[in-house]
């Protein structure tokens, strides 16, 4: 892909705009009006740094894509946003150069739009059943909400004028949250909207949950995460980290002993999977988690300053499709490796990761090994990784998924050479909560279980997220931590 600067697509949407101004715009108009790239960073430039790899549209990138919009009376694109956002009216309002109408919008369901406009995977979500995408017949085409839901966050943020939501008179309620993830602080929002006092538990030192030890800074900027944890304290919500639940205290002790009402559970599917093959215990294997979080949380990228060391790799291999396979290959392209390649069992066309992130992955020189997997990693007489043996696969009939399924062929093993091998291909629930509260009902996968409200088989204990979706998105996440927060509300008045 060629890239286009930032100052080049910003005329060419102001000439669009020219030729715009003073039109009636009818839907077939509005079909011809052309989807505005995202501007980004240079890739030879961007992985010498971590900087945000998109920098946002313009304002006139911005009033382009949204009189894309068709404005349908029946708004499919609602039914696809598991927050359910006006959009059509937030878009109605960027159109109309009102930006604070806009961000208000948007701000009556959503509580994180400049995260879920960054990292939402809108293409499967409330962009796929936009009408203007199927019009086009291309899913690419749908107007892109996503990017104008960060242009109206990233401008308010830019005023510093942001509003703190409105607090209900004190109730003398009390709710425990665990976790300070996207699920979390969308249902200690809302919690604390109608008045009841709220109390977050984290593990960490540091809150935000992935969105701070998972998504690394060239996709999600740590300062915004921050922000939206300050608006937090601002409407009264508590903080408290390193406090580990079910270690640091029980589930039961909070409830019973240390005077709250309610608990709502949303800590994240956090324990990495591993394929369960010969050499993973080998030096120079890690889980994905465990690099992104070095990275991310810890700041290991800026060497000589951080105090957690990251291994320096050169030859790496990231096993997985997913995004977080693609932000751990990004990082070790950022940390100087020679060379990075994925290798994924399936095609292209059944990888889990944003069509955006291949791309960029694509762009930043990452090479990409498709209907291939690990059959064993191989190191030398010190432990240390010098290689993998490679399989190549064939897809068959779909499995579970709707996918099919990928099978191997059989004398089809080659050996690669590398130093560094990232496990990329899912996480479970962490047990230590659901382990020391054995009346917590779990299913097969560790999942905690809650009914469509989200209540789990404890009284007054309430879940919501990766730990009872299993690893989903960060949107997904926030609609259950809304669900959850709606029911305990409605058990405490």
């Amino acid at each position: 892909m060629s890239h286009i600067s930032a100052e080049t697509l910003r005329q060419e949407a102001a000439e669009t705009l020219k030729k715009l101004e003073g039109l009636t715009l009818k839907p077939k108009d509005r079909l011809g009006i052309p989807v505005q790239d995202m501007p980004a960073q240079d890739p030879k430039v961007r992985i010498t740094n971590m900087e945000e790899v998109a920098s946002g549209y313009s304002p006139e990138q911005a009033k382009v894509e949204a009189l894309r919009c068709l404005q349908c009376k029946n708004a499919p694109c609602v039914n696809g946003c598991p927050v359910r956002i006006d959009i059509p009216g937030f878009i109605k309002a960027l159109a109309e150069d009102d930006y604070r109408k806009s961000i208000s919008i948007i701000k009556k369901t959503s509580l994180l739009p400049a995260i879920c406009g960054r990292v939402c995977p809108q293409e499967v979500q409330c962009q796929e059943p936009c009408t203007l995408g199927k019009s086009l017949k291309d899913v690419k085409h749908a107007v892109s909400i996503g990017r104008l839901e960060r242009f109206a966050a990233d401008w308010e943020r830019a005023q510093g004028d942001a509003a703190v939501p409105e607090i209900k008179p004190s109730t003398g309620k009390k709710v425990a949250v665990i976790g300070c993830g996207p699920a979390s602080i969308t249902a200690a929002a809302d919690i604390r909207r109608e008045g009841h006092d709220v109390v977050i538990f984290e593990a960490f030192h540091k809150p935000g949950g992935v969105m701070v030890y998972g998504i690394p800074e060239f996709r999600l900027p740590k300062k915004i995460v921050e922000q939206e944890i300050e608006m937090l304290k601002k409407m009264g919500v508590e903080v408290r980290t390193n406090f580990l639940v079910g270690r640091t205290r029980k589930v039961k002790d909070i409830l019973k002993k240390d005077g709250f009402d309610a608990m709502f559970i949303g800590v994240g599917a956090g324990l990495p999977v591993f394929m369960g093959i010969e050499g993973e215990n080998l030096v120079g294997v890690f889980s994905a988690n465990e690099y992104l979080t070095r990275s991310n949380l810890m700041k290991a990228y800026d060497i000589g300053k951080a105090d957690t060391p990251i291994f320096r790799p050169k030859r790496v291999a990231v096993l997985g499709g997913g995004n977080v396979a693609m932000d751990a290959a990004r990082t070790a392209m950022r940390m100087q490796a020679e060379e990075v390649h994925i290798i994924y069992r399936r095609t292209e066309t059944e990888m889990p990761a944003r069509y955006e992130e291949v791309e960029h992955a694509k762009e930043e020189g990452i090479q990409f090994h498709l209907l291939r997997n690990v059959k064993r990693i191989m190191g030398s007489d010190k432990g240390r990784v010098t290689s993998i043996e490679v399989l190549k696969y064939e897809l068959g009939e779909p499995d579970d998924s709707g996918r099919r399924r990928p099978v191997p062929i059989t004398g089809s093993e080659y050996i690669m050479e590398l130093d560094t091998v990232i496990v990329a291909i899912g996480n479970s629930s962490n047990p230590l909560i659901t382990k020391a509260t054995p009346e917590l009902g779990v299913n097969r996968r560790g999942n905690i279980i809650a009914d469509e409200k989200g209540k789990t088989s404890m009284d007054a204990v309430y879940a919501g997220g990766d730990i009872v979706l299993g690893a989903a998105t960060v949107i997904l996440a926030m609609g259950q931590g809304r669900t959850a927060a709606a029911s305990i509300n409605e058990m405490l008045a």
